[in-house]
């Protein structure tokens, strides 16, 4: 059974204020610390904070959500707002290595379409979807800004651009021996 979320990031379906906030070990209270302490604004802090809070919990939860309005002093749904406007943050559970394949037009014309669906044949998943074992998710997204190198696809915080099904399989094979990041956890 696979695990469904919708690739453009939404609001989680059922989106409540929490009645408790997430929680954290010292040192990451220690690491959260450290980001406000380098904005006079605390809101400004908001990204580096849900990366954090992503890379503890596995993807933005409503504990998590309710904890960063509380330690930024905003509302919750300013956190959501920002929250759903980044493909990097995930609003929905993923797989270890997030596929998000960008399908806008620079990269659907040199071969987004095959790329998607080489991901997908390999994996046995449909964008949306994440694999059985939890590994993998694939999705597409909005552009990623590389235009130039097209069809491109980003694992983590790493972008693979020119590439072909074969360097698709080539990164499906590195990502199951460990040898990419996932840049989440």
């Amino acid at each position: 059974m696979s695990n469904q979320f919708t690739p453009n990031n939404p609001l989680p379906q059922e989106a409540p204020v929490p009645e408790e906030l997430a929680t954290f070990s010292p040192e990451v209270e220690a690491e959260i610390e450290r980001h406000l302490a380098k904005y006079p604004v605390k809101r400004s802090a908001i990204l580096p904070l849900m990366f954090i809070v992503q890379r503890e919990r596995g993807y933005l939860d409503p504990p998590g959500v309710a904890y960063l309005a509380d330690r930024l002093g905003v509302r919750v749904t300013d956190i959501w707002e920002v929250a759903t406007f980044y493909t990097m943050i995930n609003t929905q559970p993923v797989g270890k290595y997030h596929l998000q394949i960008c399908k806008t037009l620079s990269c659907k014309i040199m071969g987004e379409p095959q790329i998607t669906e080489r991901a997908c044949q390999q994996l046995g998943i449909q964008p949306g979807e994440t694999t059985p074992d939890g590994l993998f998710s694939v999705s597409l997204v909005e552009c990623l800004g590389s235009c130039g190198t097209a069809p491109m696809m980003q694992i983590g915080f790493d972008f693979h651009e020119n590439l072909t099904t074969q360097q698709v399989d080539e990164l499906i094979v590195r990502c199951r021996n460990g040898q990419l990041s996932n840049g989440v956890r």
